[in-house]
């Protein structure tokens, strides 16, 4: 049984009780029992479906927030010979729907053998890591976001 439940995501967590660390997937939900950290048990109860970001606070109906980490997973980096070719590889990924985080200078996509075959066929060079995997949010999530 829950003692709390979460109802509201704060974009700052400030002054936390715990955190809750999460890889992408898990940080996805809209309605979930989850622990945190160190043991204190919530409904996740929010009002549709969104991933939380690293940094987030999730604001219990007792006042506690708990402060959501994300968890570093396994992750493509994907890097283009410069930033025409990878707009091209960023398109290729966005035209098969395949969750992809745009950063600075690559994009970081989920491991798929199938999908690393095609893109080193368009000439990216694609290298397995660990890393946080922070995928763009789609175009009508309310909740937008910089990368750095």
């Amino acid at each position: 049984m829950t003692a709390a439940r979460a109802h509201e995501v704060l974009h700052e967590a400030g002054e936390a009780a715990d955190t809750i660390t999460l890889d992408a997937a898990a940080r996805h939900k809209r309605r979930v029992a989850m622990t945190s950290d160190n043991g204190i048990e919530f409904l996740l109860d929010l009002p549709q479906a969104r991933l939380l970001r690293h940094g987030d606070g999730l604001l219990l109906d007792d006042g506690r927030v708990i402060q959501v980490a994300a968890r570093p997973e396994p992750v493509y980096e994907v890097y283009g010979s410069g930033h025409k070719h990878l707009a091209r590889l960023a398109w290729q990924l966005g035209n098969r729907h395949l969750p992809t985080q745009v950063l600075a200078d690559r994009l970081r996509i989920r491991p798929d053998h199938v999908i690393k075959a095609m893109l080193e066929g368009l000439g990216a060079r694609v290298v397995e890591t660990e890393s946080v995997f922070d995928p763009e949010s789609g175009a009508y999530d309310r909740h937008r976001h910089d990368h750095d």
